[in-house]
């Protein structure tokens, strides 16, 4: 661990919050003194952080989050700038700059969005800045939201194509159950691929307090593991716990990199766009997808599922409903469920002039698990 050269660190409400939901300057200023003492030692940071919606309900004054979108954008609006100067003042401190980035989900399913933002966490990381990460709360709708802080981390480690993402939470790590209602919960500190037994344990340990609970951590690994990014699911009220897991001690839980390399476009495809639709495909295109290096022809297609337009993305699942690839489809839906099982040459017969060999040509597909 101590090889590692640039860190996304992702911190959570319950971690920089009080029981009453105020934010703990106290606990705020620790992980402060823990990520400069990483910077000290030459490590690049990117910080993720929740807070302000419960920056601005202190502000305001309010008793409970607001069940609105622009009552949140409300308190969004004034708590972000209250946390981040917040930030500022301790980082500071040590002498580190901080900037502040705030990201909506447009900014990555747009490929010049998304390159735009790359650059930008990219210069800033070489001026010596430490990025401070955050949706943008106070212009996100429901379309455009990523709703939680999770899966922006995991995107932003790809993007900045980090050693490790490192989130903080208020549990030890993953746990085969939640270890808050069953003593007898394993905790796991390994992981080295999401399994759908994977995914099964994170939907019954749910009652994390926060946003998605466990089930976006998983969701974010697997992002990260496929991006080639480390990450570790750790206490964020652990003493040191930066420090620990910097020095490579067993803390948390390691989700493992997967070992071959995605392209930036294919990064993209895989993560930046939210899937419109789904195809299911029968076990011989499974493994020529996975295994032959392969593009999607209509033989292979059981069934369609969304309402996707050419050039949109759809995620790729096997006859057992276990999403293995995402990619662009060069038929809407309609087309590709005319032409699915179909030989290529009857399909073309059947399209005419518009048809195209490939549902999903295989430049234009990523594949998240074998």
């Amino acid at each position: 661990m101590h090889h590692l050269k640039r860190i996304v660190v992702k911190v959570g409400t319950t971690t920089l919050s009080t029981t009453t939901g105020r934010l703990d300057e106290k606990q705020i200023k620790s992980l402060v003194g823990q990520m400069a003492e990483l910077y000290r030692r030459g490590v690049e940071l990117v910080l993720v952080s929740s807070g302000a919606i419960a920056s601005g309900l202190e502000s305001l004054g309010m008793r409970e989050r607001p069940a609105d979108i622009p009552g949140l954008q409300a308190a969004a609006s004034v708590g972000q700038g209250k946390l981040v100067h917040l930030y500022s003042q301790l980082f500071g401190a040590f002498g580190i700059e901080v900037g502040q980035v705030l990201l909506t989900q447009y900014d990555v399913t747009h490929r010049q969005q998304y390159l735009n933002a790359r650059n930008t966490l990219d210069r800033l990381l070489q001026l010596g800045v430490i990025p401070i990460v955050n949706e943008n709360d106070t212009v996100a709708v429901e379309e455009i939201r990523f709703g939680d802080n999770d899966s922006l981390a995991a995107l932003v480690a790809g993007l900045v194509k980090a050693d490790l993402l490192v989130a903080l939470t208020d549990i030890d790590g993953f746990y085969t159950a939640d270890p808050k209602k069953d003593p007898e919960a394993e905790h796991l500190r390994r992981v080295d691929k999401i399994t759908p037994e994977i995914e099964k344990l994170a939907e019954d340990t749910e009652s994390e307090l926060s946003v998605g609970g466990m089930v976006t951590k998983i969701r974010a690994a697997k992002i990260a593991m496929t991006s080639q990014v480390g990450m570790v699911i750790a206490n964020g009220r652990a003493q040191n716990v930066l420090k620990h897991i910097y020095e490579g001690r067993e803390v948390g839980t390691l989700f493992v990199p997967q070992e071959r390399t995605v392209r930036s476009s294919k990064h993209w495809i895989a993560f930046g766009v939210k899937p419109s639709g789904r195809i299911t495909v029968d076990d011989g295109a499974r493994d020529a997808l996975l295994h032959k290096n392969k593009s999607l022809l209509p033989a292979g297609v059981l069934s369609c599922e969304g309402d996707f337009s050419v050039g949109d993305t759809v995620e790729i699942a096997d006859s057992q409903g276990w999403v293995f690839a995402r990619g662009k489809t060069n038929f809407d839906c309609v087309e590709a469920e005319r032409i699915k099982g179909m030989r290529t040459e009857d399909a073309a017969k059947l399209m005419g002039e518009r048809y195209c060999k490939e549902v999903i040509h295989r430049d234009c597909l990523v594949i998240l698990e074998h």
